[in-house]
């Protein structure tokens, strides 16, 4: 069994997790899901927003679509959902009376419900997004996704599973139960809501006063797969739906604006190198193995050598693309000069740069954001070795949609969100609220 480290700092108002501290000491490392959806299928299988090619082809199939122009017609769909973002079979103007009126009665071109949409002071936007029903025993999986917003770029931060494998002890997804994975075309489907939400199609225009990249490109041009989840334990709906993200003739996201990141399941990683072909960023937090147990628990099944090895044989590892690895400071955890120091030496070697994270304040976590001034004091240390090492700006905190924040379980959290955005408070005053909601 592993050794207990009292580690944080613990907050005096803390309230209770869904992962207990005793829970992890007993090695609970991984949750498992409440409910299991066929790999791949579509959500409700009325929607054919999402769905990959061959799913499409087998839409068609299924209304009596012959054979021999099943290859056209998914790629006349595959314009009008992808490219123009239509919502309406009767915009498919090179699509024949009849044949629309045959999707029409089969399918839809609905989207998730947007159950509620939160705007940061600094542009950042945080959708709470409901599946369809998959079953008696599914009401409807209620999942977030953020979109930031820069000058240049726009990146939209995806979920991969509804809740999360992983018990991350700083993490607040962490805290929330599995209840399942989402399918390829759920995780698609964010993509579609936010494009829709930000105007990001032709002849669309923005929200009156929206943040938006100013550079002539598209407003999503980044996906991060850094929501809710471990994309790696759904990597089969990963990869598939970054097929359909990066397809040149509809969402046309490069591979390269692509980013997966894991908290170290070291046996997929070099699948998802050899056939999504995306960046890769890697969730370390700690370089001491019984540190990192504390804080990433698979650190108990897969340690940091492991983990370092697996990412130098990372397919496509180059100069060009390089591994980001994703430090979170906590205050007295990690943050220490030697701690920036044992960094360096285990990089070594492996192309990456260094994201430092500031600690995102939740309901109820027992750690503290490190100091500014020891921050830029560990970046100094990297930065010297060497390594791009930026301090990743919090971005969406007043809407605890920054990263580690996210968890669409409790209408309480929500709540108290918007009364925090409404009174102008960050989340890190979120503690000063109470209870009395």
């Amino acid at each position: 069994m592993a050794t207990v480290l009292d580690i944080a700092k613990r907050n005096p108002n803390a309230v209770p997790v869904a992962v207990s501290d005793a829970a992890r000491a007993a090695g609970f490392i991984e949750k498992t899901a409440e409910l299991n959806v066929a790999a791949g299928a579509a959500p409700g299988g009325a929607s054919l927003v999402g769905l990959t090619r061959d799913q499409l082809k087998d839409s068609l199939a299924a209304i009596g679509v012959p054979e021999r122009e099943l290859k056209m017609r998914v790629a006349q769909l595959w314009h009008w959902i992808y490219f123009r973002g239509a919502k309406d079979f009767a915009e498919m103007t090179n699509v024949g009376k009849d044949l629309r009126a045959r999707l029409a009665q089969a399918y839809t071109l609905a989207r998730p419900q947007v159950v509620s949409e939160q705007v940061s002071k600094d542009g950042t936007r945080k959708w709470l997004i409901r599946m369809p029903s998959t079953g008696p025993l599914d009401k409807g999986a209620e999942i977030e996704c953020v979109y930031i917003p820069e000058v240049d770029r726009g990146t939209l931060c995806v979920s991969s599973q509804v809740g999360c494998t992983l018990t991350c002890s700083f993490c607040h997804t962490g805290t929330q139960r599995l209840v399942r994975n989402l399918t390829s075309a759920e995780i698609v489907a964010q993509l579609i809501v936010a494009r829709d939400s930000i105007g990001d199609w032709p002849d669309a225009v923005p929200p009156e006063g929206a943040f938006v990249p100013a550079d002539g490109g598209r407003f999503v041009s980044n996906i991060v797969f850094m929501g809710m989840g471990e994309p790696l334990y759904n990597i089969g709906d990963v990869i598939a739906a970054i097929d359909v993200m990066s397809d040149g003739e509809g969402l046309t996201l490069s591979r390269r604006r692509i980013t997966v990141s894991t908290s170290g399941v070291v046996p997929q990683m070099e699948r998802l190198g050899s056939e999504a072909n995306t960046m890769l960023a890697i969730s370390l937090h700690a370089v001491r193995d019984e540190l990192r147990d504390e804080l990433v628990p698979i650190n108990r099944k897969y340690d940091i050598k492991q983990l370092l090895d697996a990412c130098r044989a990372y397919p496509g590892l180059s100069n060009a693309r390089r591994i980001t690895f994703e430090y979170v400071m906590l205050k007295g955890v990690n943050d220490s000069d030697a701690d920036a120091r044992e960094l360096v030496r285990l990089l070594k070697g492996i192309p990456a740069k260094i994201n430092l994270i500031p600690f995102n304040p939740w309901p109820g976590s027992k750690y503290e954001c490190s100091d500014w001034e020891r921050i830029e004091r560990f970046s100094e240390i990297v930065y010297r070795a060497g390594y791009a090492s930026p301090v990743r700006t919090p971005r969406g905190r007043d809407i605890l949609a920054a990263c580690g924040q996210l968890k669409s379980e409790t209408e309480k959290l929500r709540a108290r969100a918007r009364m925090m955005a409404e009174q102008g408070i960050g989340a890190e005053g979120v503690y000063a609220l109470g209870d009395e909601e």
